[in-house]
């Protein structure tokens, strides 16, 4: 397998803006990041509301690339990215999920990523309306099975911030006990992401739901 260079950033301040490729870390290396180990200890976290938890989402900087490693083994990026397949085999992807299938022009699908790639479809629209809590677990779920195997996942939508973003945040809390703020600054230090308003809610409520759980388990 053979590195990809990386290539100067550019402004992502919208999210129809060009974006640049790839990679944060040595293949190999595992370096979480530094809120998991203690997050992960406790029990009981602020639940913040959806103006604070936009604020925290606004004071990152506004820049990204095609493709970032957000937690070991764990990609998050965009449609561009997706498309790439000589890219995604450098890095060694072996799991795909579209968190746009069907839409635009994500071509996502078994068929595109042959037998070497293992590919999961969530035909979510990028709209506060839309309900993509139906979906949280079965995305966690198919996340722990690759990267449980050894593999490589790489999780996107059209722009890699909102739809695939909000997808990644609830496997941290889901599988890794992370509270919502500590997920999102996790994902942060590598990657500038802001879920629609409706997602924030539903992660809100997903929140809310596992700190109560843990909660009333250690009673």
């Amino acid at each position: 397998m053979t590195d990809m260079k990386p290539v100067s950033e550019v402004r992502c301040d919208t999210q129809d803006s060009a974006q640049t490729v790839v990679r944060d870390t040595d293949p190999g290396e595992e370096e979480k990041c530094t809120c998991a180990t203690e997050d992960s200890k406790r029990t009981r976290e602020k639940i913040p509301s959806l103006q604070e938890l936009e604020e925290v989402l606004y004071s990152a900087t506004s820049s990204c690339r095609h493709g970032d490693e957000v937690w070991p083994n764990l990609y998050l990026g965009d449609m561009f990215m997706s498309h790439d397949k000589l890219g995604l085999w450098q890095l060694g992807i072996t799991h795909v999920l579209n968190a746009s299938h069907g839409k635009l022009c994500c071509k996502g699908s078994d068929d595109f990523y042959g037998t070497t790639v293992k590919y999961y479809g969530v035909p979510a629209n990028d709209l506060p309306t839309f309900d993509l809590s139906p979906f949280f677990y079965p995305a966690a779920e198919f996340i722990h099975q690759a990267l449980t195997s050894g593999g490589k996942v790489f999780v996107h939508c059209a722009v890699g911030v909102s739809r695939s973003a909000a997808l990644v945040l609830a496997y941290l809390m889901i599988d890794h006990h992370l509270s919502l703020l500590s997920s999102v600054r996790c994902v942060q230090q590598k990657r500038w992401i802001f879920p629609n308003r409706g997602f924030l809610r539903q992660l809100i409520a997903l929140d809310r739901k596992l700190q109560d759980k843990r909660m009333n388990e250690s009673k």
